[in-house]
């Protein structure tokens, strides 16, 4: 919708906003360094809303939570955007300028009243209106979002509610406003940045574009593919049917990250031919045929790309340990054993100068200047221009965005008799993912040993159930045992799990239905039942 996935403004903007909206994002456990910034806000004097099935820290300061049900963000965002437009708050002339498709998005929000809108979401209607109506009349105000936002079988509809909020209010373009996806891990910008997708070569341009890809056949000497390929729900569903007989895994733990886990591992199992590369062993790796040891953050030198688009250098600290070796320097080997002449580059300086002669977003990016001037924010086009802390200035980097019509779709497994509750899933502040790094430190360990579920005390007691017992936890796709939490941060109705626990995976649990566009699994919203765990 506005040409560039990622975060609009910065980081350092959060501190000068004057009216945060928070969705879907756990901010202090999750993202706790830019939570730090958001806290900085609110003390001098910044509102912030907050909407999210939990109670989460960031709503003890927050002026307003909007304790919405799970999977209903689609209704909340509408019934905004038609408050908004019925209340005449629009900016009109950024609508006329720079945006496209507006009066679709005026027809369709037409039917989200307030009072429906408070039905399914469980939110009051006065909280709605006076969200919409702050949101709308603040001239700094920025969302920020991530995960409790995207992984939904329709997260993309629910982002692009969101940017039709931005569009129709014109916070775009000026500092600490803004659409601000925070990423979930330290390099993920960066890796999609240089073209780790299904869809796009380094840089964000389009595999089915010709002019990118001829540029791309042209400096790598071989014909490429002209249709995107499959994302990674995609890839291990075809994995499961054989039609795809082998699988490289780097740097990641899907048999432990991706929903649905079971399914996951007897695609793995299915797998002619699994070689995992990382930095330590893994539930994906006791599938593999070939295992590859790679260096870590502090063992390698490169670049990586926080979640404002701020590329920055990581120097080497240590030599890998053992056979250990940098990601860059095992990939050009396997490309030359497989037989393709890649060339025999001098360091990751010289990588990245390739990308960026291709990727003009890049151009004026290397780590020489790094060097010299410290953190660079893309687009960059050339060697003098000072990088972008702020995107869309003066109109969308695309020329002119275009609203999305967007209409609620139920969440892909809602509760029934036999699975009475609602599962989402989540981050804790002292485990990492997968916790194949923090589950090894002896301090996060004591912080925090073990799974657990959190259950509203309301349902908790009809099921005779009672704070720290052990209880089994099951869906349609498996079972896990944790500890039960009585917690009232859940709506009656609903239960939460974290994520990081191998001995009592959530993922096991967890629905693989896709985002329609992008495959991302449906993690927050799956339908479960508890019940003691069985005497052993």
């Amino acid at each position: 919708m506005l040409g560039a996935g990622a975060m609009t403004n910065s980081v350092t903007e959060i501190r000068d906003t004057d009216l945060l909206f928070v969705i879907g994002s756990n901010t202090t456990e999750a993202h706790p360094v830019i939570a730090m910034e958001m806290k900085r806000a609110v003390r001098r004097g910044a509102r912030l809303i907050v909407a999210d099935p939990r109670a989460i820290w960031l709503t003890r300061i927050a002026d307003m939570h909007m304790q919405l049900a799970p999977g209903t963000d689609v209704w909340l965002l509408n019934a905004m955007a038609r408050v908004i437009i019925t209340e005449g708050l629009v900016d009109s002339a950024f609508i006329q300028a720079h945006t496209s498709r507006f009066d679709a998005v005026v027809q369709a929000v037409a039917e989200y009243t307030l009072d429906r809108a408070e039905q399914v979401t469980g939110v009051p209607a006065a909280d709605i209106r006076r969200a919409a109506r702050s949101y709308a009349t603040t001239s700094k105000a920025g969302i920020y979002y991530t995960l409790g936002v995207t992984e939904h079988s329709h997260g993309t509809d629910n982002v692009y509610a969101l940017a039709n909020l931005v569009l129709m209010t014109g916070h775009l373009g000026r500092r600490g406003a803004g659409l601000n996806p925070l990423r979930g891990q330290n390099n993920v910008q960066g890796a999609n940045d240089a073209g780790a997708s299904p869809v796009f070569f380094p840089g964000y341009q389009r595999v089915d574009d010709p002019e990118p890809r001829s540029r791309f056949e042209r400096a790598w000497g071989v014909d490429l593919p002209a249709e995107p390929g499959l994302n990674l729900n995609a890839m291990f569903r075809a994995l499961a049917r054989r039609d795809i007989k082998g699988l490289f895994v780097m740097g990641e733990d899907p048999a432990m990250s991706e929903a649905n886990a079971s399914a996951v591992e007897r695609a793995l199992r299915a797998c002619e031919f699994l070689v995992v590369q990382d930095i330590f062993p893994s539930l994906t790796s006791r599938h593999a045929h070939v295992v590859l040891p790679a260096a870590c953050f502090a063992e390698k030198d490169g670049v990586f790309t926080n979640t404002d688009r701020r590329v920055q250098l990581v120097r080497k600290a240590v030599e890998p340990p053992g056979q250990a070796r940098a990601d860059w320097e095992i990939l050009c080997d396997l490309a030359r054993a497989a037989g393709y002449p890649m060339p025999h580059y001098s360091g990751p300086a010289q990588i990245y100068a390739e990308m960026a002669a291709l990727a003009p977003r890049f151009a004026g990016i290397s780590h020489g200047r790094i060097q010299r001037e410290g953190g660079l924010q893309w687009p960059c086009p050339s060697p003098d221009h000072p990088g972008t802390p702020t995107l869309h200035v003066g109109g969308p980097i695309n020329g002119r965005a275009e609203f999305k019509v967007v209409h609620y779709r139920p969440s892909a497994e809602l509760p029934d008799g036999d699975y009475p509750l609602v599962l989402s899933t989540g981050r804790t502040l002292f485990h990492y993912n997968a916790g194949s790094q923090t589950r090894r430190d002896p301090g996060t360990v004591a912080k925090q040993p073990e799974s657990f579920v959190q259950v509203h005390p309301d349902d908790a007691g009809p099921m005779g159930l009672t704070d720290g017992q052990r209880v089994r936890v099951i869906s349609r796709r498996g079972a896990v045992d944790a500890r039960l939490v009585l917690s009232r941060q859940v709506l009656p109705g609903c239960t939460w799990m974290p994520l990081h626990f191998a001995e009592a995976s959530a993922n096991k649990l967890t629905n693989d239905a896709g985002d329609t566009v992008t495959g991302t699994a449906e993690y927050k919203v799956c339908a479960v039942r508890i019940e003691p765990t069985p005497p052993t």
